[in-house]
């Protein structure tokens, strides 16, 4: 298992990443690390077999999960799917360290006024059924709400609550205690 994929599934289990047994059950028995650990095989396969059989196998876990990150999606270490299902990543989208998405959340491009694809930085924890649309900008340590619908920049430290968004600047992160076995 490559270093990233372990700093994966650390986001799950904390030290117990190493052991081969918590590998194993998380590989096979949950679903979003599971998507992850195909999602990373993909991006890291260096030659042409290897990489149509990861971007098979992702494909296939796709179909299962309802989880849709391109492999071309540029996510740091750190990737946590708590909850999946019905999870969409334009692939052009940029995703910083100890990125938390939950069920139903939707980050994806927009035309007009806010062209373009979100910049997400790190420690993001975005809740259920959120999305976030457009060029924007979010910046570290944010949380966002349930629910809560973005197509504006949010600065650092921020919770961001409702729709249409509204955001309730914090002095101290508001995700460390969502922030599970931070990298």
């Amino acid at each position: 298992m490559n270093t990233t994929i372990k700093k994966d599934l650390f986001r799950f289990v904390g030290n117990d990443c190493n052991k081969l047994f918590v590998q194993m059950r998380f590989i096979f028995f949950t679903a979003g690390f599971r998507y992850t650990y195909f999602y990373r095989k993909a991006q890291n396969a260096k030659f042409i077999v290897s990489r149509c059989f990861w971007k098979f196998m992702t494909r296939q876990c796709m179909l299962r999960t309802g989880i849709q990150i391109p492999i071309d999606t540029k996510i740091d270490e750190g990737l946590r799917i708590v909850h999946f299902g019905h999870i969409v990543i334009n692939p052009e989208t940029i995703i910083g360290k100890n990125f938390n998405i939950n069920q139903g959340c939707l980050i994806g491009n927009a035309k007009g006024k806010h062209e373009g694809v979100p910049t997400i930085g790190n420690n993001v924890f975005m809740s259920a059924n959120s999305i976030i649309i457009g060029n924007v900008h979010i910046g570290n340590d944010v949380l966002i709400a349930p629910g809560a619908f973005i197509n504006f920049d949010v600065p650092d430290n921020s919770i961001v609550i409702g729709n249409p968004g509204k955001i309730i600047q914090r002095e101290s992160s508001p995700t460390e205690k969502y922030i599970v076995y931070a990298i």
